[in-house]
């Protein structure tokens, strides 16, 4: 319990503390919630799914009727894969891509990418890393690069760039080349994945919901047995020392029962209350500049930046390091008012003010729950990649509306549902003034 004991505290304080808490476990509780429920399923069911110590790949973008992930992209296809490493380093293979952009994002249980083999950081050659618990001590086979995870379990949610369909095979090529072995395995005949189920998981439930719905003793009680086995980040002492007032201390069960009543009254209110904080931050989460929401600082890596981690958590867990990718989000157009599929828009790039990347970049429509509608012209997004047409002056010109333009247009036309719109922007490898703010999105403006 630490040298002060808990009932010193008034049942503000606790409550104060008691939300600090819940704040600061959101990221490793739904890790962990999203782990068991990804790792649940046999092989070969649902994609993206599947027993530890694997890759389990999206091998196509979602059509119309996808409803399972909100905002999907339709740049690259997914490969994901949950490491254990509590018994033995996991070597990550990754293939030679042949130039073409990939990233395998690893993120600790505390939501932070640690690092990223890939295009932009070790290239696009044939590569292979080992991925070791944090008080691993041993030897690596020759050739074989070395990367310390700060916690024992890892997620890595591997994305490789999709030129739309026509390049499904060589895509999926290059997924069938990600592939985790552990040590002991090294140059032997590759096992198949283990699976094991466990009935105590609720497969029913998003995972998001579980959380969320969590009593204060529950939830306490859960991340206190998670930080048992995943230590906090050396920069946590002094919330953990606040922690410890209320009694929730690193390597120790938790147990409300041995709080005051007043204290443990004080800690049931925390979760709705963290909850409440974190809906409010999330408009005010990233800067806005012409309408678009610019999420570039404190991404991947947060610091102690514990609100803005918990947030990112609810609304878009696994996100990437800014160096790899940065998403604006569209929230007004030129004149202030929510962008609407009852309207026609012009997003107008001058030639020297086109998304600055080193990979690429795209621009996708969604509804206003967040989801890709359908459209005569299948089309979700568009992008560098795409045969638009550019102006005589080297600028472009994107029509966001439901009709088509004309069929002069449509090479650069991104059908709109009806009703409220959800545009988001994609940038990935931004170059520098994108991150800096020296470049920001130009403004949809409405076509009268």
């Amino acid at each position: 319990m630490g040298d002060q004991p808990v009932d010193v505290l008034t049942e503000q304080e606790a409550h104060d503390i008691g939300v600090e808490a819940f704040l600061y476990f959101y990221p490793l509780v739904t890790m962990d919630v999203t782990r068991r429920v990804a790792t649940n399923v046999p092989p070969g069911v649902k994609p993206g799914f599947g027993p530890l110590n694997a890759f389990w790949h999206f091998r196509a973008f979602p059509d119309a009727a996808f409803r399972a992930v909100v905002r999907p992209n339709f740049d690259t296809l997914y490969s994901s894969a949950w490491l254990d490493m509590s018994d033995e380093p996991m070597i990550v293979s990754a293939p030679d891509t042949g130039g073409r952009y990939y990233l395998l994002p690893m993120l600790d249980m505390w939501t932070d990418v640690f690092a990223v083999p890939g295009k932009r950081t070790s290239g696009t050659g044939a590569g292979h890393f080992a991925v070791v618990a944090p008080r691993w001590q041993g030897t690596l086979p020759a050739g074989i690069a070395k990367i310390q995870a700060p916690t024992p379990v890892v997620w890595i949610i591997g994305r490789t760039q999709t030129d739309g369909p026509a390049d499904y095979a060589a895509v999926n090529a290059v997924q069938d080349g990600f592939v985790v072995t552990p040590l002991s395995q090294w140059g032997a005949a590759p096992q198949p994945a283990a699976f094991r189920p466990d009935s105590t998981v609720d497969m029913q439930t998003e995972p998001l919901r579980q959380v969320n719905g969590m009593s204060a003793a529950d939830y306490f009680s859960y991340a206190a047995e998670l930080l048992k086995r995943h230590s906090p980040h050396l920069s946590d002492w002094s919330t953990l020392a606040r922690l410890r007032r209320i009694g929730i201390e690193a390597g120790q069960s938790f147990d409300s029962n041995t709080l005051t009543p007043a204290i443990r009254a004080a800690l049931d209110g925390a979760p709705a209350a963290a909850l409440a904080k974190m809906n409010a931050k999330l408009p005010t989460l990233a800067r806005e500049t012409n309408g678009w929401e610019m999420n570039t600082d404190t991404m991947g890596v947060y610091g102690n930046y514990y609100l803005k981690r918990a947030c990112v958590a609810m609304a878009g867990l696994g996100a990437n390091q800014p160096e790899d990718a940065i998403y604006p989000l569209n929230v007004a157009d030129a004149d202030g008012q929510a962008l609407s599929g009852d309207n026609d828009y012009q997003l107008h790039f001058a030639a020297d003010e086109l998304p600055p990347v080193d990979a690429f970049w795209s621009v996708t429509m969604y509804d206003a729950e967040g989801f890709q509608a359908a459209n005569p012209i299948n089309r979700f997004a568009i992008g560098d990649r795409d045969a638009l047409t550019y102006n005589a002056d080297g600028s472009l010109d994107l029509y966001l509306q439901h009709a088509s333009p004309g069929a002069d247009k449509e090479a650069n036309w991104l059908p709109a549902p009806r009703g409220p719109l959800g545009v988001t922007m994609r940038l990935y490898a931004p170059k520098p003034q994108a991150l800096d703010g020296s470049w920001n999105p130009p403004a949809i403006t409405r076509v009268r």
